[in-house]
């Protein structure tokens, strides 16, 4: 029996970035996180030591702030694919480069003054190879509600099955999205916010029957709303709201006191797509 060595990359996590664009007395804020990860002709340095093709993830740290310095930062989308190129074009040994940011947002107080915004988070990761580059983009911990329009009911039923059929209940999930990009040129800023919107408002405006048909809807929307944009990943954790049981000190409860529930919990996860997409470079996931 032969042992040897399969998939493997290295990179540097979470490299903390704060960037501060000085415009006369108006500043602008830019807050990310940035992972970095390389693969390629890299075996030697786990088969034998030999760190020839290594370059210290340190490296990857140093760049991101130098790069922050003379490039700027501008849209994450943006960001990730400088670094990406960079790291593919200097370093012969790597065939793929994978950049991964977290950009969290804040609010203006003032020309120099700023608040954390709270919520969610917006996120983009980039995979440069040889021969072309993908784009996604996305958002976490994008918490939404209906506090009617959803039902459930007609599901299937076993011993075990104790869960009541309810024809109005509160619906809420906090979004997991990932978007694939068409292209590597677009308004990051504009493509982000416009998905964002339409994510949301096809939540808000779908009646729900179940949070499967809901998360097919936000992608449906969105796909359509954004033509840039191939596909669409969307995990929705199903939060529960359990209704009160108030009749031991004879009160009525028509569907107003609810236990937000912690776990265990629901999750819906599913792809929505364009049939006529290209396929992706690389696998891609929430």
């Amino acid at each position: 029996m032969a042992i040897v060595l399969g998939p493997h990359r290295y990179g540097k996590a979470e490299t903390r970035l704060v960037r501060v664009t000085r415009d006369g007395e108006t500043h602008t804020l830019t807050d990310l996180n940035v992972s970095i990860a390389l693969s390629g002709d890299l075996a030697a340095t786990h088969l034998t030591g030999d760190n020839s093709g290594v370059l210290p993830t340190d490296t990857m740290k140093n760049t991101v702030y130098a790069f922050a310095k003379k490039h700027g930062v501008g849209e994450p989308e943006e960001f990730a694919l400088l670094l990406a190129r960079h790291f593919l074009k200097t370093q012969g040994q790597v065939r793929a480069a994978r950049v991964a940011i977290e950009a969290y947002g804040w609010d203006r107080l003032g020309p120099h003054s700023f608040r954390r915004q709270g919520g969610w988070t917006r996120v983009a990761e980039v995979v440069a190879m040889a021969e072309r580059a993908q784009v996604v983009s996305g958002v976490t911990g994008l918490t939404l509600l209906n506090s009617t329009a959803s039902e459930f009911h007609g599901f299937v039923r076993d011993r075990y099955t104790t869960l009541p059929e309810t024809t109005d209940r509160i619906l809420a999930t906090a979004v997991d999205a990932r978007w694939r990009h068409l292209g590597t040129e677009a308004d990051w800023a504009a493509s982000f916010d416009g998905a964002l919107h339409a994510l949301t408002n096809a939540f808000v405006n779908t009646y729900s029957l179940s949070l499967q048909q809901t998360l097919f809807a936000m992608g449906s929307y969105a796909l359509h709303e954004r033509p840039e944009i191939a596909e669409i990943r969307l995990a929705l954790p199903n939060k529960h709201h359990y209704l009160v049981d108030l009749s031991v000190f004879d009160l009525t409860n028509d569907n107003e006191v609810f236990i937000a529930g912690d776990r265990p919990y629901g999750l819906i996860e599913g792809t929505v797509t364009r049939d006529d997409a290209p396929p992706a470079l690389t696998e891609w996931y929430l």
